[in-house]
């Protein structure tokens, strides 16, 4: 195995004493024109390579960003994490992702992993409606940014408005004449879910239609929401239209409904949330409301890096802009 030049191998060929060599690479202190050349010399063919880290610690920074996430499984985030990657790099930071699978104690088990390679801040994108071990990253002085959701204004966060935003949606299908629309909305114990679900409820009461419980199918993850959807189904429910408060949903419910028997939009309309990347490819292409989740990941990295550099501010809750694409999966109807 080959062994990684250190800065005392690159002080020895090069004939100088190592601090010579730290100065000659840092540039920030003047150093003999041909004692730098012979340092630059050294490193090349010793092939060097400064330990970035050491350096960090050094200097009070590693130029590391830490991202933590829910479930890289969920599309969803592998596009914020390519936003906040994206911009990491812009910036020369290196970023360190973290999955918990939705489970709290690896949240709070990744939080601490983080804070002991010595990260200079964090993002992230909590699933848990738990907040102490968050508000204790707040206190202790470490730039923390949260994504997707906020946990009020004393804390910086990048994320959408899930409530507007589902009631724009769900207006829609109304305004394109569904008046039996059905709600398939994910686990309810994620605030996200839960200002969709009003979302619905207010465009419904809106535009003076009455809410039927009936139509509301609660699941609490993709992999349940065929059967819930096919059951619902069979027992013959007279409905225009599915609401899917993702798209991840959307297309279980659409496997459903035509495995079913129902064609799509002809019989029943779809319209998912998310606009995730196979949404354009489902047959029909899916309807939906988009959330830009690239630009979350990007803004979150560059508010996170804008604090960790000393550009202090109050904090800032970015509430960035959702539309409707509209697609084949959503038909006009007509009622007398």
């Amino acid at each position: 195995m080959k062994i990684m030049a250190t800065i005392k191998d690159v002080a020895k060929l090069a004939g100088v004493s190592s601090s010579t060599v730290s100065r000659a690479l840092s540039g920030k202190i003047p150093v003999d024109e041909k004692t730098k050349e012979r340092v630059l010399a050294a490193v090349k063919q010793l092939n060097y390579q400064p330990n970035a880290l050491a350096k960090g610690l050094k200097e009070g920074k590693t130029r590391t960003i830490g991202l933590i996430v829910p479930n890289i499984c969920n599309p969803v985030f592998p596009l914020v994490s390519r936003g906040v990657e994206d911009a990491a790099r812009k910036h020369g930071y290196t970023l360190i992702l973290c999955n918990t699978d939705e489970d709290l104690d690896r949240e709070r088990e990744a939080i601490q992993k983080l804070r002991k390679h010595w990260v200079d801040g964090i993002i992230l994108a909590t699933s848990g409606t738990e907040n102490i071990h968050i508000r204790e990253v707040k206190n202790s002085g470490l730039p923390l940014v949260l994504l997707i959701r906020k946990m009020g204004e004393e804390i910086d966060a990048v994320m959408i408005d899930n409530y507007n935003s589902a009631f724009k949606g769900v207006s829609y299908l109304i305004r394109m004449g569904h008046r039996k629309i059905a709600i398939v909305n994910g686990d309810d114990k994620l605030i996200l879910y839960q200002q969709r679900f009003q979302g619905y409820i207010h465009a419904l009461k809106d535009a003076g239609i009455a809410f039927d419980p009936s139509l509301v199918l609660s699941v609490s993850n993709e992999d349940s929401c065929y059967e819930t959807v096919s059951s619902f189904l069979q027992r013959g429910k007279d409905i225009d239209a599915f609401f899917a408060a993702s798209d991840l949903l959307a297309l279980e419910v659409m496997r459903a409904a035509q495995d079913a028997g129902f064609s799509i939009p002809e019989d029943i309309s779809v319209l998912g949330f998310d606009d995730l990347p196979f949404s354009p490819f489902l047959n029909p292409p899916l309807t939906t409301v988009h959330q830009p989740l690239y630009q979350m990941g990007q803004n979150a990295a560059e508010r996170l890096i804008s604090i960790i550099e000393g550009e202090q501010s109050k904090p800032i809750v970015q509430v960035l802009e959702t539309k409707l694409i509209e697609r084949k999966s959503v038909l006009r109807r007509c009622h007398e």
